[in-house]
């Protein structure tokens, strides 16, 4: 069992910067790839931004070139991922779920919420 615990949601103007952070813990023997996905009321979550375990990264239109998203490492494992969000807008007002990819399994976080001002 792998469990994620997500920090660092918040209110924010528009144009200022957030820094979520995602832990995974517990029985984790190889993670794949980790990602923050972005929900709305009334829509379905979509992904923002992913990190695979060789480094390869992904990035919605809506959020490339604002945010950046890393992993770092910890005994040898690499189970944290951040995503730094940059150049906020109204728009990326959502709650902000963390995901891993572990062995063909998929965990979730608890979801933190972002909200950003105009």
């Amino acid at each position: 069992q792998v469990q994620l615990v997500e920090s660092g949601g918040g209110l924010v103007q528009a144009g200022g910067s957030l820094r979520l952070s995602c832990a995974a813990s517990g029985s984790i023997f190889s993670i794949d790839a980790m990602g923050w996905y972005q929900q709305v009321p009334g829509k379905q979550r979509e992904l923002v931004a992913s990190i695979s375990s060789g480094g390869s990264t992904y990035y919605s239109d809506s959020v490339r070139g604002r945010f950046t998203i890393s992993t770092i490492s910890r005994d040898n494992a690499k189970n944290t991922v951040h995503l730094q969000m940059n150049n906020l807008k109204p728009e990326d007002t959502a709650i902000y779920y963390c995901k891993c990819w572990s062995r063909g399994l998929v965990y979730w976080g608890q979801g933190t919420q972002v909200t950003v001002s105009s």
